[in-house]
């Protein structure tokens, strides 16, 4: 749980064992862990795929997260996506009523402590290193694809945060 009296991790010091050009997305993917882990405490599952004005549900945002992590990761690997990614990106967003926030907080936690591992073993020097994204094969680099997934967590923390505040004041 965030300790709302520590810095943002960014400013917590560096993260050892992680390349000096990974620490800022090692920092990103780990505050989004920590807000994650805050915005979603006591919010009620009834509301979990609830879309207020036709938005994406908090539902949405904490799949997507993961989702768009794994696929990064992958083609960071020079992997193409599985069908079982293609499954997932497909049901982003389905309300699936056994889906709970837990389930969805967890695998967030797994798949960041996965990249972080990533990161420990990747060598500097393969950074720049290029990669292709998707089917259409379109370009990047390692560093590319690594810092999109970190920032686009942080994207995605922010809408849903905006939507658990919509829905509480909405159900208060």
């Amino acid at each position: 749980m965030m300790n709302d009296k520590k810095p943002e991790v960014w400013l917590r010091g560096e993260l050892p064992g992680i390349s000096t050009l990974l620490q800022p997305a090692a920092h990103a993917l780990l505050q989004s862990k920590e807000e994650m882990f805050k915005y979603t405490e006591g919010f009620p599952e009834f509301l979990l795929w609830k879309r207020p004005a036709g938005r994406a549900s908090v539902g949405f945002h904490l799949q997507h997260i993961t989702g768009v992590l794994d696929r990064m990761l992958t083609y960071a690997e020079e992997q193409q996506l599985s069908e079982k990614q293609f499954e997932y990106l497909r049901n982003e967003g389905a309300e699936i009523p056994e889906i709970k926030i837990d389930h969805l907080t967890q695998a967030f936690t797994e798949k960041v402590a996965q990249a972080i591992d990533i990161f420990k073993n990747t060598a500097e020097e393969k950074l720049t290193q290029k990669r292709t994204v998707g089917r259409k094969q379109l370009p990047s680099s390692l560093i590319g694809l690594y810092f999109h997934a970190a920032e686009h967590s942080q994207r995605h923390i922010g809408q849903m945060l905006v939507t658990i505040s919509v829905l509480r004041n909405q159900n208060d």
